[in-house]
């Protein structure tokens, strides 16, 4: 059979050589991506522009605002006298939180009484201010529990945590968010790119008159989709390795778990989407129709429905539900646990079982079209 398909594979790899674009879409746009959108895409909020309206204006008062400024995730920009200062930098977007300390501030906490500081935040953008919230309900924290400190000292006790937390983060101590996107970032793009390219070559057959050809010479319709898929499978192949690089040498993320399953895993994942953009190919009447429905088919379900970004157990039960209809979803599993976690087979063997079945039936359908439109 490996005689039979020769011919198309060299065909199909001379075709994406001449074809600079679709040469460009399988190796050169993925790593760009990667690059691009690790830097561009990140959920590590930082510098954080802060308004404080100081009405203690004590020793004490500076020592806490103090403390914002020494952290990396606020930068004090104003210092206003009054509510209606603090209102227009809010409302002009010129600051996203602004505190406010009590007149009673440094003498509230000498007697032993409960201070309240206020916090206006812009809820605008919903993400910045639930981290600022956190980063500021941290800071607080931790000025209490040294102002506690010190005045169990002067009376000569020692101070009693009942709970001792210590967490300890596995797998990504940094909390670098680059680390848990970029690993969801090789299914993304590597699926784009893959349904992308191979939509189109099957219309771009048709278009030539080509396909015809291939209909009437003594090939079965089976082998002329493994014969177009072997071509794109070794370029998407090459892909991820450059992918890889890039990762590693940008953003210092490294396969820590066996590279032997992670290509195993991204050869039957590539298998998958190959095979949804040959059966997308038949059904599609040119390329332009070829490369929107590729887009919607792969892209969208892709980017919400993954995992990539949003959990999908926060996702409504129907979507959670549809969401197994996308490969990406197990591809992410398998790869954030080999790349992040290097665990072995017996954690995501499943996953691979449910991508191969995906992998089994869009090549399937893809060639039963095929026959259909060659009878």
């Amino acid at each position: 059979m490996f005689r039979r398909i020769r011919p198309i594979i060299i065909k199909e790899l001379r075709q994406i050589r001449r074809d600079t674009r679709s040469l460009g879409l399988l190796l050169v746009f993925p790593a760009f991506l990667v690059f691009l959108i690790g830097y561009a895409l990140n959920f590590d909020v930082k510098h954080v522009k802060l308004a404080i309206l100081d009405q203690d204006r004590s020793p004490r008062s500076r020592e806490y605002i103090r403390a914002f400024s020494t952290s990396e995730y606020f930068d004090i920009g104003y210092n206003v006298g009054s509510y209606a200062d603090l209102t227009t930098l809010l409302n002009e977007g010129k600051a996203q939180m602004a505190v406010v300390t009590p007149v009673k501030f440094a003498a509230d906490l000498l007697a032993g009484r409960d201070v309240d500081v206020q916090f206006l935040v812009d809820g605008s953008d919903a993400n910045t201010a639930t981290m600022a919230i956190g980063y500021a309900a941290s800071i607080t924290q931790t000025y209490s529990a040294s102002i506690a400190t010190a005045a169990l000292a002067r009376s000569g006790r020692e101070s009693y945590v009942p709970v001792d937390f210590r967490p300890k983060i596995w797998y990504n101590p940094e909390l670098v968010s680059a680390k848990f996107l970029l690993p969801g970032l090789f299914g993304f793009i590597l699926m784009l790119s893959a349904v992308i390219s191979t939509s189109l070559s099957v219309v771009r057959e048709k278009e030539h008159g080509t396909m015809e050809q291939l209909m009437i010479s003594r090939l079965h319709t089976a082998e002329i989709i493994i014969g177009k898929t072997i071509p794109y499978l070794a370029v998407s192949l090459l892909s991820s390795v450059l992918i890889l690089a890039t990762g590693y040498i940008f953003f210092q993320i490294s396969v820590r778990g066996s590279l032997v399953w992670f290509y195993a895993g991204t050869t039957i994942f590539l298998l998958g989407a190959l095979g949804q953009g040959l059966f997308i190919s038949t059904i599609a009447p040119n390329q332009q129709m070829a490369f929107l429905i590729s887009v919607l088919t792969s892209l969208l379900p892709t980017f919400l429905l993954s995992g990539f970004v949003f959990p999908i157990s926060s996702m409504p039960v129907v979507l959670q539900i549809l969401s197994n209809i996308t490969p990406t979803k197990f591809y992410l599993i398998v790869v954030r646990g080999i790349i992040l976690k290097g665990v072995g087979l017996a954690a995501f063997w499943d996953q691979l079982l449910y991508m191969a079945i995906f992998a089994g039936i869009t090549l399937t359908l893809s060639s039963v079209r095929l026959l259909r439109r060659a009878e």
